[in-house]
């Protein structure tokens, strides 16, 4: 039994623990998704969908909704920043492709507010289209958690953008011996 269970104490080592294996599962899928998804096919799934987000943003632009219209001004950006990200690694990984692979976890968490942010607009959309006749609190509710994401998570892509294109250099400015060093 031991005083570490007793306390609770074993949980916050097993947490410590656990990090090591989630922050390499999230740099596995970040390269993947950077060096197989991207640059490997010229980024054209990624075109594909952001062409699809551009049409999603059209149909934004159409609500009278002012919380949606909030949500179309931070998701705009957003779509935006994903498209930028994905010309630097086409761009990029053509010659050298350590600068997209050193943003590569930024990429990942920019990608996944992005489509989050997506997924809460459509929400956000229908809730609006069902206001005549539907659950008016539970619609609107629907309609304000979709503007709290873009206010409080959707406004980080643009710093994940600049992260990705303007980063590798920090990320690469230490030399092996240095890192190790370090």
């Amino acid at each position: 039994m031991g005083f570490i269970e007793e306390t609770g104490a074993a949980q916050y080592l097993r947490d410590a623990r656990i990090t090591t294996i989630y922050e390499g599962t999230t740099g596995i899928q970040a390269m993947d998704l950077v060096g197989r998804k991207i640059a490997r096919e010229g980024g054209e799934t990624a075109k594909q969908w952001l062409a699809e987000l551009k049409r999603f943003e059209a149909e934004l632009a159409r609500s009278k909704h002012p919380d949606v219209q909030s949500f179309k001004n931070q998701f705009a950006p957003g779509a935006q920043a994903v498209a930028d990200c994905v010309e630097f690694i086409v761009a990029s990984s053509a010659k050298d492709p350590r600068p997209a692979f050193a943003g590569a976890v930024p990429f990942l968490k920019l990608m996944g507010v992005v489509a989050g942010g997506w997924q809460m607009g459509r929400a956000a959309l229908a809730a609006e289209r069902a206001l005549q006749g539907g659950d008016r609190n539970f619609l609107e509710a629907k309609i304000a958690t979709a503007r709290f994401y873009a206010d409080h998570v959707l406004v980080q892509a643009p710093a994940l953008r600049n992260t990705v294109v303007n980063g590798a250099a920090g990320v690469m400015a230490l030399s092996e011996d240095q890192f190790l060093a370090a």
